[in-house]
């Protein structure tokens, strides 16, 4: 070891799914299908709404009988009350758990780090382990390069609870849907966009000249395409109408163009 980079994620939080039926639980709830998720792996799902819209994304990792959740820290009591909600009378017990995580990339990962599934260059997350002896400090700006060079959304930057298709935020590509699982909430819209129709807007790589913040609106050629999203080392994440995408767009006073 040695190498690497890690940093603290302090804008992540825990839950913790216990009890016998703790997987029958969430597995009738969740996009993505736990009995695929086996010992030390995580698996990254989302939680939506009954019309398919996203609310939470979160990565799930076993932990005895239950499950471990790590998800967005601003979100994270109200996935507890939205889960609790669904409980009903299910041996389930929900709550926060309070495990730090860490992330960690470019290097030969610790004992214990479990790899983001999403994509192998987001490197690994760590859960309650100390910094890796050698490895230098990251930062949110490198990690944001990472995520924007690999089309990777992030809670609360390009996904937008209510809003969101995740199909639209690239989570088949991602890993974070089945379509073979059987139902959950929303599955029936999240199916239909994905056998029915052709995803006319989407999240794209974007490079991005001059200064805009993100939320900034895109146009192209004056008519609405789009919102640019995360902005880091000259290219973004926006979520752009594929038909006004082709040519030279305008974000504030930056110019982007698809990549």
């Amino acid at each position: 070891m040695g190498e690497g980079f890690w940093m603290p994620a302090e804008w992540r939080a825990t839950v913790r799914v216990a009890g016998p039926e703790a997987e029958h639980f969430l597995q009738d709830l969740v996009t993505n299908d736990l009995s695929k998720l086996g010992e030390g792996a995580l698996l990254y799902a989302a939680l939506l709404t009954p019309q398919g819209k996203y609310l939470f994304d979160f990565f799930v990792g076993r932990e005895g009988e239950g499950f471990l959740l790590d998800v967005a820290a601003d979100r994270a009591a109200a996935l507890v009350q939205r889960l609790s909600m669904y409980r009903l009378r299910r041996k389930v017990e929900i709550a926060p758990a309070g495990v730090p995580v860490a992330l960690f990339w470019g290097g030969e990962p610790p004992e214990g780090a479990l790899a983001d599934p999403r994509d192998p260059a987001l490197g690994f997350r760590l859960y309650g382990l100390a910094r890796p002896e050698g490895a230098a400090e990251g930062s949110l700006s490198a990690y944001d390069a990472l995520r924007v060079a690999r089309l990777v959304p992030e809670s609360g930057a390009e996904l937008i609870p209510d809003e969101t298709y995740i199909l639209e935020a690239g989570f088949e590509r991602l890993r974070g849907v089945d379509f073979r699982k059987g139902c959950y909430v929303g599955q029936e819209v999240t199916a239909r966009m994905k056998h029915k129709t052709e995803l006319k807007k989407g999240l794209v790589r974007v490079s991005v000249e001059g200064e805009a913040a993100p939320g900034t609106p895109v146009e192209a050629e004056g008519k609405p395409a789009g919102t640019l999203h995360t902005v880091a080392g000259g290219e973004g994440l926006a979520h752009l109408r594929f038909d006004r995408a082709e040519g030279e767009m305008q974000a504030g006073a930056a110019r982007l163009r698809r990549l």
